[in-house]
């Protein structure tokens, strides 16, 4: 059993309570590699926001969980190299399927994580969160709960529908599991092609316009849940200048679109405590990785096209944290 204390790092439950005081979002960050990870916390560091590391089920496979542990070990020496005296940094597991899943990440070293049951029937969803809250309590581990279903594609999580949370189930879900924060679907969506064109209108320059989400549903669940932390899972924004680069160099992403970065700092300055971000960094990556590749095609030097990659996450990073989350020094200590 290793304790996430020992490895200096935190839980979520006093960073949401001050982001739902304060009227941001604490960002959730996904990583599967080392590059990712330098860049979320270069991007921390220098504007002093607390940081959730997202680590999928399949980032567990294609990394290690070992490793992962010890990466997150050294996020946090790395963060304090960069001149945070006291970095706030929660190693997160994203879209938990199972409870040896989630009970193998708090013995591992994880400081939160997510036991995604809102496939199953609601009563089975109850059962499994509670059980999964029961087990990370013991260890002051807090626990994010799902109710309704998110459209699209992203590693393992795959929907063809979205499914919108139902306000009037909230209270007895929290109350039954004891969960500590609520993901809900009020119409975001995995991956990088979040909504099918005829799901959308065009502007007038035939740009893709994606439905707004569903603030009436939100607004539902505050009404019922006061005071309590909501997540926001698929909240990419799909930048189009990452997709226009990415096209232009050879490759073939047709018809992106994600969620307006505005209808996120709106979602923010509500009980909306956590956003989830992971195709944006995926994009920024492989866009300046295919410019590399095109532009001097004799490169084969890992570190000439990574480290352009990362530069490219970090900006846009810091860009989320500043502008779109409002968590920029937003520290408890520093």
């Amino acid at each position: 059993m290793i304790n996430y204390k020992d490895l200096g790092l935190v839980n979520t439950r006093d960073m949401f309570a001050r982001a739902m005081k304060g009227g941001y979002a604490i960002p959730a960050f996904n990583f599967n590699n080392m590059e990712q990870l330098q860049a979320i916390i270069q991007a921390c560091a220098e504007t002093k926001s607390p940081v959730i590391l997202q680590v999928s089920k399949g980032a567990r496979q294609y990394a290690n969980q070992t490793l992962l542990r010890y990466m997150a070990e050294g996020a946090v020496e790395y963060a304090k190299e960069l001149g945070l005296k006291h970095p706030e940094i929660v190693l997160h597991l994203d879209h938990g399927d199972s409870f040896e899943t989630c009970k193998s990440c708090i013995d591992m070293g994880f400081s939160s994580v997510m036991i995604d049951g809102s496939h199953l029937p609601y009563d089975e969803n109850v059962a499994l969160t509670k059980k999964v809250v029961d087990y990370a309590h013991q260890f002051d581990v807090t626990v994010e709960g799902e109710l309704g279903v998110l459209a699209g594609v992203e590693d393992e999580v795959s929907s063809d529908h979205h499914t919108y949370t139902r306000p009037e189930e909230v209270v007895d879900f929290v109350t039954k599991t004891g969960c500590d924060s609520l993901a809900i679907s009020i119409g975001t969506s995995h991956g990088a092609n979040k909504f099918k064109p005829e799901q959308c209108t065009r502007d007038a320059n035939g740009v893709l316009v994606p439905p707004p989400l569903a603030f009436d549903v939100l607004d539902g669940v505050m009404k019922e849940l006061p005071g309590f932390p909501i997540v926001l899972h698929g909240s990419s924004s799909v930048p189009q200048e990452e997709v226009a680069t990415i096209n232009k160099y050879g490759g073939a992403l047709k018809d992106a679109i994600g969620i307006p970065e505005e209808e996120l700092r709106k979602a923010a300055a509500s009980a909306v405590c956590k956003i989830n971000i992971d195709s944006d960094s995926r994009l920024a990556m492989t866009a300046a990785i295919r410019k590399v590749f095109v532009e001097k095609p004799a490169e084969f030097d890992p570190r000439k096209y990574l480290g352009p990659a990362r530069d490219n996450m970090k900006k846009l990073y810091e860009h989320k944290i500043v502008s779109v989350l409002g968590s920029a020094g937003k520290l408890a200590e520093e």
